[in-house]
């Protein structure tokens, strides 16, 4: 199988990290949605990043998906969410964060470098910071309460965390402030040592 997509995007890179914890061999195929994107059209015509391809050409889209399939493929006593309800409610919903944060990441991202100053919508760009604020800001209460990872052990939470946090401070850093959410900050830098972070570079 081949995952194809560019590592500085967290929902690729929370897929390939995915993929090891969970001890699946995928390829990976660097291919840029920007620079490479008639390649990518070939691939997918939906130029959708990340992208699987299945050994038999099916093709699979948006991270979240193709972790549900790799963990079916990896059976139960590999998952990396909990089974126990309560857990996995906490789980999903520090998940749900995780995901909004990198989504307006990408958002201000755009914004900041795609479209012209002059067009730029001050009262909208606003809005998303806020948002981008409040879902860091309800993950650090999460992290305070209950940490992520225990003796190295890291699950999907904490994965998508973690990687959210580094894209965030990869592509906006001026919305994040290590000294406002000294939790998250320290805990992705636990988690950026781990060998299938270290294996997976967002660069």
């Amino acid at each position: 199988m081949k995952l194809i997509g560019m590592l500085d995007s967290p929902y690729v890179r929370r897929a390939a990290i995915s993929a090891r914890l969970l001890g699946i061999d995928l390829e990976h195929e660097s291919v840029s949605v920007f620079r490479h994107f008639e390649q990518f059209q070939q691939i997918n015509p939906v130029v959708k990043a990340p992208t699987l391809v299945l050994d038999d050409g099916e093709v699979l889209v948006d991270s979240t998906l193709i972790i549900d399939y790799l963990e079916a493929l990896a059976g139960p006593s590999k998952s990396l969410m909990p089974s126990d309800l309560k857990q996995r409610l906490r789980s999903l919903r520090v998940i749900g964060l995780a995901l909004a944060a990198c989504e307006k990441s990408v958002q201000l991202y755009y914004e900041r470098n795609l479209r012209p100053a002059d067009i730029q919508y001050q009262p909208w760009v606003e809005r998303v910071e806020g948002q981008l604020a409040a879902a860091y800001s309800a993950l650090e209460r999460e992290l305070s309460k209950q940490p992520l990872m225990s003796d190295s052990e890291i699950a999907q939470d904490g994965i998508t965390v973690a990687v959210a946090w580094s894209f965030t401070n990869l592509v906006v850093p001026d919305q994040v402030d290590a000294e406002r959410f000294p939790h998250i900050a320290e805990f992705t830098a636990q988690a950026e040592k781990l060998e299938a972070f270290v294996a997976t570079p967002i660069t």
